[in-house]
């Protein structure tokens, strides 16, 4: 018992006596210490193990959360000093009572039950918080006073008797009794706040608006302190992505103060503060406005951040410390004077080893705890800032002036980069501003403590990494710069490869592939030329990362050799070797911060400048406000309108900026909707567009505007809808008309949504009107080809339609929106005949004159004048006549009779252009079918792929798919590899490994160096750790042998640190060299059908996105992932060597390890692909707002595409807040492990310091130990996103699977007579043919002669088999009996153009046969350009010649002279003509008519037609 007595056993003084008074003796004060500790153990425990069941709060909130009480942050901050004052109560009191003879247990018994009864409050507290009961906080108020008064006593007995700042525990006591007075001052506040004693009215609290809805689910600003630092809340979330996918209903929606509309407001607050009453023209500044948006979150993360730097310096000087106090006794500097005990001074304390330990742990877990809050506030307040410049950028497209648009001052592109670029400069400007005000204090105090270790030679080493950092700026700005012209290198690329894919058929036909293939590879050379250059810059700025520190190490202990003449010890040599770990960090990233901050002030002035751009004029007339007056155009600074904070923010954007109604005046006629009074408007230059306008939209009427091409009739429908500028006069809008406009634009606009979604625009669905619109349209048959009918997505991201097809479903739009007046711009000029009359009889004149409502049609069909009300008849920018068409007749007979000839002309084309327009319809609707048919082959093979997968994981249980999603894919990362070239790979690991044996080899050396010399243990003389007289050792060895080794061990590991950047960054550019190579080649020369299989903007990802990630970001990641894996691995080699007693506590931190990654990998990459998929809708949201800017504002539709873009940014947002709130999820537990590897390591190396170890082994283990905390996460993270990464890699091998054309039968191109085909015949046996061997024929059994020179007719109903008849005759389908072979070519172009009728205009271009034609061939029209393939086929001298649909898009004159062309130029030829107007083949000596796959009729036309019955004679009349 004597070892364990409370007060001590010493026999000569009584420790128990109490004779000079109770508070007299030191051990009674202590036991009183004890009693408010216990008092709250036993009030608290039976309160928290009953549980609070049945004190739910009457609020049902969804969360365990989290009705913070006042002073909520305040009481855990004093909390969390308060259990640290006591672990340094404890240490002291162990540490004293180690200096006594005997134990006194009441020297740290007391402080041990304060620190439980801490943690115990803080429990409690918690509790107590989150199910809203206050009554019971009355317990801790209670042992807040207790512990006051007791510690109270304890300080002035001390006090009493001379006990002063000099002793250590005098100061702890006095901490603990301010702490104490603090923590019953918050109490006392909950109490006067909250009112739940003492008062009659305890005050009822509900919990914040963002609790109370169900859908906020990212819960950061809620938890309570603790679990903000260590990211607790996330937990459900990521352990659960093991077991099913973290979707977008998971991660719900965002907290009001997180959203982009809060944001918006407070960034336009702060903007729109700065305007100027005095001088309007002046530009706000957004940097200030973004300072007073956002400056508080920035500071405090900058405070967090010096909090984090400061406490980093403690590792450094900890090593200090313990290695300088290892073998050393601690002098005793304490004295024993009162209460009988031992009173240590506070330096004793620091000399203690483990004590330095201890702290060493808790400095590291708060550096980090700070490090990770302050990443978080920046991440945070970046991405507010980024919803807030989005919604800001919005706002303005919205009021943009379309001449901005239109005579492009403002291009797509910009604003796109706006949207796309800027914002996340910004955004990542301001993640990283922190760390420009830090690192420079960093430095500063970095070298100020190498000055205080090494003197002079730490400020030469210094100087090196500091000489250094323009370096690293340079390679930086340069890695910019080649960046820049890779992408441009790429884009070419990509464009030549788009050019193949949409071209393939033909390359396939002419057997073109390799001369095009050559082509991209040519671009593809010049592209790897920039990659090669982009490889060598990235391993240089790699290079100098790694061989800085190196390279500062080595100068300074070399020059410290030299000037000291002297070694240093190893606690200084240590402690500098961790100090220029800790410098190289910030001098490394200070390039990349000025870089950043570079780019943040260019994207601000392109900023400013789009925001001060023209806008649209004031929008009176749509307010129903009848003078739109010239003052109202010109630019007036902005009001900021008041905005009503208690309504919900959700129907502020709403009824924000809507126009109001005005009561009519009594001078305003009703018969007139629109009246133009003396107008002159201009597109942005001051000359006048429409010059003079006069004119009147009569109400409920059909006017329609005619006139030539260019003649400003667009431009009147906008002047009107007040897009352009007025110079002067007046646009007046009669009161009754709703102030939206129904508009079809000339130029089709759709949105990237269903087809439904289209049409109906926002309005309410209304199934009767929904279905008259669409059959006035004719968009049924449209719609049953479309794979999910109306519910399929069209636009950019969707289904590409044809032109016509788009401009009926604008029409469509227009007609269904249910507004007064309809405004159509020439929606017919897409549309073949039957169309459009269908759309003027059902459409124009049915649907919408029954309405009675007011319709301005733009045309330039002058047969349907005689339909109009009134017409307005416009040249040359002004209007030439307006009036009926009466009117017209008897006041100006000669335009009557100009417009009466062109009717005739157009009534003779219509005759010719029937058969054409039919099959223009019946084109674009097979084009569709056949995409969908071919598509729906492969749907089939995936779905049934899918079933097989899914059948699979029903059989095992949910472990095995957990497992599947968390295994890391090695398979394609041994792909990529190997497509890098095994020597690549050898040299990579090799010098990777060396690389890594060499650094441990030069800090091993220093190690060695310093620690030469004597070494006194137990008295004992250790010389390097061999005992006694051996002093041979390296004792007496002179500076003069370490140097050179040490020099020569530096020289190395610089020199591998170049080799190994090297390796790793030529190695992933020859992968992606291979792997290019590799899928162009089996692309180009896949069959025909894989690419009516695979949608085409498929392949195209695999050439721009994934090709991407190949050649630029997997081999950065790469290296990143290597180097910190083997650095911790070298780390835990090192430390393992120097105490082995390390590996036990290894096994369950490798554990915990395993499990962090693993879960980690699993949530992070779902939600990196919901922060991807999140944003391509937001990038499109903005460009397809920026098209259709006219359509949006007339139809008024601008709030909602406000909500819209604010329901995308927020979406975005809540990803990309997740997935850093994950990454710091990560990183808070790898530090925290990383701390415990270094508390474990000290305590290892501690205990093991009397085993003979030298202090300088002692300092090399801890220095790595402090290296492991900063790379641990680095692991995790390279490989989570390595995952991602290879992902491409998996996808482009996806497609190296794919088979090649199967060339059987097929000669080699010399084998092939160079005059084949000689005579032309052509025999078909027997032939069979389908699109996929999954699918039925399309060909059955057809047996056909041709004799040689015969022209031949094929012809059928749509989708009989004609054209897969000639996909036939070239191979191009799965053939079951066929031979084919190859034709040769000769090049005639002349000739070939003349035959072509081509030879005239090709002559008028610049440069004639060199002209260019642009991507699509968009500089010629689409006759021309199926004249050039009619050219392209004539070059070729062949014997046969195969025309499929060739004269579809040709006007009937220059059809007919091809034809006899065709005749004569191919008189000695074998024609085969596959038509769809059957009149083109009225000639042909042979007729061929399938039928569903069937050949049914065989014989000359003319006997063929002589049959009445027979299918060709039917098809001939019906024009089929």
């Amino acid at each position: 018992m004597a070892g364990l007595s409370f007060c001590g056993n010493n026999v000569t003084k009584n420790a128990y006596s109490v004779d000079t008074g109770m508070l007299n003796n030191g051990c009674f004060v202590d036991a009183l210490n004890l009693v408010p500790h216990v008092f709250l153990l036993f009030i608290t425990f039976p309160i928290l193990f009953i549980g609070w069941g049945s004190q739910s709060s009457k609020v049902q909130i969804h969360h365990n959360t989290w009705l913070h009480f006042p002073g909520h942050n305040l009481r855990w901050i004093l909390t969390f000093t308060l259990l640290f004052v006591h672990v340094c109560e404890i240490a002291e009191g162990i540490v004293s009572n180690k200096q006594m003879d005997t134990n006194h247990l009441h020297l740290f018994m007391p402080a041990f039950m304060g620190f439980i009864a801490a943690t115990t409050s803080v429990v409690y507290y918690h509790n107590i918080e989150t199910s809203n009961f206050p009554k019971l906080l009355l317990a801790l108020f209670i042992y807040w006073v207790l512990a006051f008064i007791t510690k109270s006593i304890k300080l002035w007995k001390f006090a009493e008797y001379g006990v002063g700042v000099l002793h250590l525990r005098f100061c702890i006591t006095a901490l603990l009794v301010v702490l104490y007075g603090l923590l019953m001052a918050v109490e006392i506040n909950v109490i006067r706040v909250r009112r739940y004693v003492f008062f009659a009215n305890p005050q009822k609290v509900k919990p914040p608006e963002d609790l109370q809805d169900l859908g906020v689910r990212f819960l950061q600003p809620f938890v309570n302190l603790l679990s903000k630092a260590t990211y607790w809340w996330m937990n459900p979330l990521i352990i659960g992505a093991h077991k099913r996918p973290i979707e977008l209903k998971k991660i719900g929606k965002l907290p009001i103060a997180m959203r982009a509309l809060t944001n918006y407001l407070k960034l336009k607050d702060a903007y729109e503060d700065q305007r100027n009453a005095e001088d309007p023209e002046k530009a706000p500044s957004i940097w200030r406005s973004m300072y007073r948006a956002f400056g508080r979150p920035i500071l405090l993360s900058s405070t967090f951040r010096y909090l984090a730097d400061l406490l980093g310096f403690a590792g450094p000087l900890c090593i200090y410390g313990i290695v300088e106090h290892l073998n050393k006794k601690p002098v005793k500097e304490g004295s024993v004077p009162y209460f009988e005990v031992y009173f240590m001074s506070s330096n004793e304390l620091l000399q203690n080893t483990s004590v330095l330990a201890v702290l060493l742990f808790l400095a590291l877990v708060l550096q980090r705890t700070f490090l990770q809050a302050s990443y978080y506030v920046t991440i945070e307040t970046g991405i507010n800032l980024r919803g807030a410049l989005l919604a800001m950028i919005y706002n303005k497209i919205l009021r943009l002036s379309t001449s901005n648009m239109s005579m492009g001052e403002m291009t797509l592109g910009q604003i796109n980069n706006l949207v796309a670029i800027e914002t996340n400069q910004l955004m990542w400007f301001l993640f990283l501003c922190p760390n420009l005000w830090a690192m420079p204090v960093q430095i500063v105090m970095g070298v100020i403590l190498l000055y205080y270790l090494l003197g002079t030679s730490a400020l030469i080493g210094a100087s090196v990494i500091v000489l250094l950092a323009p370096v690293q700026y340079l390679i930086a700005t340069k890695l910019a710069d080649t960046q820049k012209s890779t992408l441009d290198q790429s884009t070419e690329r990509l464009k030549k490869t788009t050019e193949i894919l949409k071209g393939i058929k033909l390359l396939k036909l002419y057997a073109w592939e390799n001369i095009f293939c050559d082509s991209v590879e040519d671009t593809r050379g010049k592209e790897l030329t920039s990659l090669r250059t982009f490889a060598l810059y990235t391993s240089m700025s790699i290079f100098m990362n790694a061989a800085i520190p190196i390279a500062a190490v080595l100068v300074t202990f070399v020059s410290h050799a030299l000037i000291n003449k002297s070694k240093p010890s190893s606690s200084e040599a240590f402690a500098a070797l961790a100090l220029f770990h800790i410098l190289v960090t910030p001098l490394f990233l200070l390039s990349t911060v000025v870089r950043f901050a570079v780019k943040a002030m260019v994207s601000v002035q392109k900023l400013g400048e789009f925001l001060q751009s023209d806008e649209i004029g004031d929008d009176s007339w749509r307010n129903g406000d009848m003078s739109v007056s010239l003052e109202a155009c010109k630019k007036h600074p902005g009001a900021t309108k008041a905005i009503n904070r208690k309504q919900p923010l959700l129907y502020q954007m709403d009824s924000y900026e809507q126009p109001t109604r005005r009561p009519l005046r009594p001078n305003e006629t009703e018969d007139v909707a629109v009246k133009v009074n003396s107008g002159f408007f201009t597109w942005g230059s001051n000359l006048s567009t429409l010059s003079d306008i006069n004119i009147c939209i009569p109400t409920g009427q059909l006017t329609m505007i005619v006139g030539q091409v260019g003649c400003g009739k667009s431009s009147l429908l906008l002047a009107m809808l007040g897009e352009m500028q007025t110079l002067s006069g007046k646009v007046y809008w009669s009161n009754k008309n709703r102030y939206s406009v129904g508009y079809a634009t000339q130029k089709s606009w759709l949105l990237n949504a269903t087809v439904e979604d289209n049409i109906t625009f926002g309005s309410p669905f209304n199934k009767q009107r929904y279905k008259t619109v669409i059959d006035a349209c004719s968009l049924q048959p449209d719609v049953d080809l479309l794979p999910f009918g109306d519910q399929t997505e069209i636009g950019e991201r969707g289904i590409n339609l044809s032109g016509g097809q788009r401009q009926r479903i604008c029409v469509a739009r227009a007609l269904y929106q249910n507004t007064n007046i309809v405004f159509l711009d020439d929606p017919f000029s897409a549309l073949d005949i039957h169309l459009s009359d269908h759309l003027m009889q059902e459409g124009i004149l049915k649907f919408l004159q029954d309405d009675k409502r007011t319709v301005v049609l733009v045309t330039h069909k002058l047969q349907y004048l005689i339909h109009a009300d009134w017409i307005i008849a416009m040249k040359d920018g002004s209007v030439l006549r307006e009036g009926t068409l009466k009117d017209i007749q008897t006041h100006d007979v000669e335009l009557y009779e100009h417009w009466k000839t062109l009717m005739n002309r157009q009534d003779q084309e219509l005759e010719k252009d029937t058969e054409i327009d039919n099959c223009q319809t019946a084109l674009e609707r097979k084009t569709l079918r056949r995409a969908f048919y071919s598509r729906e082959a492969k749907n089939q093979v995936d779905d049934d792929e899918e079933e097989e997968e899914e059948e699979e994981e029903d059989d095992d249980n949910m472990s095995t798919t957990t497992s599947r999603r968390s295994k890391i894919p090695w398979r394609v990362c041994w792909q990529y590899l190997s497509s890098g070239g095994f020597l690549m790979v050898f040299l990579m690991v090799f010098s990777k490994l060396l690389k890594h044996s060499v650094m441990v080899a030069i800090d091993y050396w220093l190690a060695e160096w310093t620690a030469k010399g004597n070494l006194l243990v137990n008295g004992t003389a250790y010389v390097n750790g061999t005992a006694n007289g051996d002093a041979n050792g390296y004792a007496g060895l002179p500076d003069s042998y370490y140097v050179p080794v040490f020099i020569i061990l530096c020289g190395a590991g610089i020199a591998l640190c170049l080799i190994t950047s090297l390796t790793v960054e030529f190695l992933g550019l020859s992968a992606a060299t291979n792997l290019h190579h590799n899928l162009l080649n089996k692309i180009i020369h896949a069959p025909i059908r894989f690419f009516d299989v695979t949608p085409l903007g498929q392949i195209l990802n695999r050439f721009s996105a994934d090709t991407n990630i190949i050649d630029q970001h997997i081999p950065p990641t790469l290296e990143s992932l290597t180097r910190s894996t083997l650095l911790c691995l070298s780390a835990i080699g090192v430390i393992a060597f120097v105490t082995p007693s390390f590996l036990i506590a290894l096994i369950p931190l490798a554990v915990s390890f395993y499990f962090i990654q693993k879960y980690f990998r699993v949530a992070s990459k779902d939600l990196q692909d919901l922060d991807d998929s999140t944003q391509l809708p937001l990038l499109c949201h903005f460009s397809e707002t920026a098209e259709g800017l006219t359509t949006i504002r007339a139809f008024r539709h601008e709030s909602r595409f406000k909500q819209k873009m604010l329901e995308l940014t927020d979406t975005n947002n809540t990803a990309y807040l997740f997935l850093s709130a994950a990454n710091r999820w990560l990183e808070v537990r790898t530090d925290y492990l990383g701390a415990v590897i270094v508390l474990t390591a000290a305590v290892a190396s501690i205990w093991s310091s009397g085993k003979n170890l030298p202090s300088s082994m002692v300092g090399l283990g801890l220095t790595y130990a402090l290296t492991v905390t900063n790379y641990l996460n680095w692991v995790v993270r390279n490989l989570a996103d390595l995952e991602v990464q290879m992902a491409a890699v998996k996808k482009v091998n996806s497609f190296l699977s794919t088979e090649s054309e199967n060339y059987e039968g097929s000669m080699d191109t010399s084998q092939v007579p160079e005059d084949w085909p000689q005579h032309g015949e052509i025999k078909i046996q027997d032939l069979c043919v389908r699109y996929d061997p999954l699918l039925k024929p399309v060909l059955k059994h057809v047996n056909v002669y041709i004799n040689p020179g015969q022209k031949v007719g094929i012809c059928g109903r749509t989708g009989s088999g004609k054209s897969s008849l000639s996909l036939a005759f070239f191979n191009m389908v799965d053939v079951f009996n066929l031979d084919p072979e190859r034709t040769c070519t000769d090049d005639r172009l002349w000739e070939a153009l003349e035959i072509a009728q081509l030879k005239n205009m090709v002559k008028a271009l610049t440069g004639g046969l060199d002209a260019v034609v642009t991507e699509g061939g968009e500089n010629f029209s689409v006759g021309q350009r199926q004249l050039f393939c009619l050219a392209r086929a004539f070059v070729r001298k062949s014997s046969i010649l195969i025309m499929d649909e060739a004269t579809a898009s040709i006007d009937m004159a220059t059809e007919n002279v091809l034809q006899k062309v065709v005749m004569t130029a191919f008189a000695d030829r074998t024609v085969v003509t596959i038509a769809h107007l059957v009149s083109s083949i009225l000639e042909a000596e042979q007729v061929l008519v399938f039928s569903a796959g069937q050949l049914v009729e065989c014989d000359s036309a003319v006997n063929l037609l002589a049959q009445q019955d027979s299918l060709f004679s039917v098809l001939v009349r019906t024009h089929k």
